[in-house]
This record gives C-alpha cells, structure tokens and sequence, in this order.
C-alpha cells in the first residue's frame, strides 16, 4: 500500500462539511428532529437536487443511471476505472437524518479535498473518484431494500425493480420520473468501493472507540407470511366460530421474537416490522393479515434452523386457530466476508489519522455489501448514542462525524493510489 499522508494534507473543511450535513436534515424534517425522505418521494428529490447542485459547484459532472442512482464523477484519468465512494440519501419512515445521509455528505467532502490534492500534485492518482447517492437503500417505500447498488451490480434485474410497486400503486419507473431521475445507463468500471456510516449499534459506544472496520455481514433473509381467516361481525359472531386473521398473525409476531431464546444471545435478531390487516374495520373480524418476519445472524446455520421452527410453529398455530399460514422466502442475502487487504487498509487509515479502531461485523445490510460483491470494498462506522437508528433520535456527534470523514478520505487517497488495485472482492459473485 502507498504511504498516505494524515488528511490534514488535504485541506478538509470540517465546519465547511458540518454546515452541508446538518443542512440536509431540513429535506423532508419532521416534528421531532428526525427525517422522512422515503425514495422517490417530494423531499427525497429536494435533497438529491440540492447533492447534484453542490457537486457541480466542486466541479464534479453529475450522471443519473437508469434505476436512479446519482453519480457525481471526477475524471482525472481518462480510460481509468473509478473508486466509489458514497452511501444513500433516503431513509425511513420518521427515520433518522445520519443514516445514509451522513456517508454521502461524507464521501463529496472527501472527493473534492483529493481534487484539490491531484490538482496541487500532492496526490498522483492511478483511479478516478465518483461520488455516489445509491437509490432506494431503505426499501420502505419500494421493496427490497438497497435496491440501487443492487441493480448495478447485477443482483436485481432493472426491468423487475422499476416494475415494483408501493403501497399506493406508484411504479419505481413512474416514480423516478416524476423526481426528474429517469436517467441513461453509465458506465464506470470500478477500482473499489468504500462507505462510511453510523453503526446503528452499541459496540463502538461502549467499547470508546472511534471508528470501526466492518469485516462480515449477517446472513439475512425475510419471509412473506400471510394469515387467512374469515371475515366475520365482531359483534354478531361468537368467539368459538370466528376464525381471527389478527389473532393468530399476532401469535406469529411473538413466535418470532421468542426464537431468539433457541439460540446463544447476541447472535441472532428477529422482528416483524411491516404488518397489513384486512379489512381493517372496527366492526369485522379481519380475515387476512400479511407480515413481513426479518430473521438476521452471524451464521447461515442459526437463519436456517430460526426459519425451521418458525414454520413448524406456524403450522401447528394454524390448525390450532383454524386458519391459514403461507409463507414465502423473500430477500434472503448470505453473509458475505470483506477481503483482508480492505480491513488492514481502513485500520491503517484510522492510525494514519490518530484514531483506534475495532473490527466489527455488520448485522444491517448496506449498499457496501452489495458493491463488495464486484468490486474491493472498505466499510467504515462511526459510534452511534444509544445504538439507536430508524428513529427520530438517532444521533451521531459532530466530532465523531469529524472523524469519520478523515478516516474515509485517507481510505479514498489510499484507493485512487493504487490500494487494493489487486486484491479480489470479498464477497460472492452475483450470478450470472
């Protein structure tokens, strides 16, 4: 690896950067300091507008790819391939303003104080830089989630994601039209990847230390269930004929979280977070309910042997309420390692930078661990207070987002110099 001077070679601006990322919490704010900038939405389109004005300003040129992801590409060398860097500006329903956002904001902040690095000559790049706001990360309007970097790198068909529908009917397609982000294809070819991000956990928190180095992501999957009953009047019906949805879909969500006692504690994550009854109307018995159940661990095995007794469980729940249980498996992604040659590079980065580190898996999903497929990649985090996120009172401090952004801009000088110029992807190729 080059030897990469601290970043205070390179200029950065850090009230400069915290006036750009505390002023993106103004898209889309709600009521009590958190966000709600669902993708494709009025706010989101604000905010990527107001990304792709102030990339232009440092001179990047701006390029919007056919499933709405944002480029904002500096070409040093033509012909050369590019170092990604970036995260994602939507969020969550009353979600938080760091999540994402802050590893976008991050990621120009880095880029433009190595343009001016390259165009000083105090930095030789043998790769480009391109700024990236990855569409749809969240999945809360659009299912799935990391949706964007899942269609670049080949993981999702296009032509199935702008076909996906939200609540209301709108197409992804028809969506990213009416915020001005129906884009052409682009072509970058990639040297690597690297974001920073909120840890959305405890571990950095209560360990003291400022940045960590992700290594691994859980094995993640989710299943579609769906509850059938009979629809019935809540009054007129006595309780032995009625055949509830509600009910027994609510025995579900507590089977769910009682899995978690089956295993060693800390290594699995269970929950049920989206769950629609019909026809959720006071005076009817609902006859359908559909959930979605979320099953995360540290390994394949745990995910695999948690959707065993779920199903048993579900079965023996449903002749027991005379219902019906269907489910289906949904969004399963394997865990997926990050090569050695990125971990070292994002724990000598933060030495270069004065800062201890720890090397931590991930049990969210990122769009890294997507781009970790194709391309080498460096996943960073910085700590979150009370491991909170998806939230209105996520919360990250200004010097810890301060500190992040030094690590990342040492990890983006490292890459465009050549770091991991030879070292493989870390995760599983996408098929074919």
């Amino acid at each position: 690896m080059p030897n990469t001077p601290s970043t205070d070679a390179f200029g950065l601006d850090a009230e400069e950067f915290l006036t750009d990322f505390h002023h993106t919490t103004r898209y889309g704010a709600t009521d009590n300091g958190g966000i709600d900038r669902q993708a494709a939405t009025v706010p989101h389109g604000e905010v990527r507008d107001w990304f792709e004005s102030r990339a232009v300003e440092r001179g990047f040129e701006v390029r919007t790819d056919t499933i709405g992801n944002v480029f904002a590409v500096k070409e040093w060398i033509p012909g050369a391939p590019y170092v990604l860097v970036g995260s994602h500006l939507d969020s969550q329903p009353l979600g938080g303003r760091f999540d994402g956002t802050y590893g976008v904001v991050s990621a120009l902040h880095a880029a433009s104080a190595l343009d001016r690095a390259v165009r000083d000559g105090r930095l030789v790049p043998q790769a480009n830089i391109a700024v990236v706001d990855w569409f749809n990360e969240e999945g809360a309007r659009f299912p799935p989630s990391i949706m964007g970097s899942s269609v670049f790198v080949g993981l999702l068909e296009l032509e199935t994601a702008l076909r996906t529908v939200d609540p209301a009917g709108v197409t992804v397609a028809d969506a990213l039209a009416d915020t001005g982000r129906d884009g052409e294809p682009v072509d970058l070819p990639l040297a690597g990847y690297a974001e920073v991000h909120i840890e959305q956990g405890r571990r950095l928190e209560r360990a003291g230390i400022p940045i960590g180095v992700v290594d691994r992501s859980w094995h993640t999957q989710k299943l579609l269930v769906r509850v059938v009953g009979e629809q019935s009047h809540t009054g007129a019906t006595l309780m032995a004929d009625r055949r509830d949805a509600l009910v027994a879909a609510s025995h579900v969500v507590v089977m769910a979280e009682e899995l978690v006692e089956e295993f060693t504690p800390e290594t699995i994550v269970t929950s049920v977070g989206k769950f629609d009854v019909e026809p959720n109307s006071p005076i009817v018995v609902p006859r359908r309910v559909d959930l979605v159940v979320d099953l995360r661990a540290s390994d394949r095995g745990d995910v695999v042997r948690a959707r065993s007794l779920l199903l048993e469980r579900m079965e023996r729940l449903a002749e027991r309420r005379g219902v019906r249980i269907e489910a289906d498996d949904f969004d399963v992604r394997p865990v997926q390692p990050f090569p050695q040659d990125a971990i070292a590079l994002g724990q000598e980065a933060a030495r270069d930078e004065g800062m201890g580190s720890a090397v931590l898996n991930t049990l969210a999903g990122h769009d890294s661990v997507a781009l970790n497929r194709v391309t080498p990649t460096v996943m960073l985090f910085v700590p979150s207070v009370d491991g909170v996120s998806h939230c209105e009172r996520e919360f990250t401090s200004d010097e810890d987002l301060v500190s992040g952004l030094r690590v990342l801009t040492n990890v983006a000088a490292r890459m465009v110099t050549g770091a991991l110029s030879q070292t493989e992807p870390g995760g599983e190729r996408p098929h074919a």
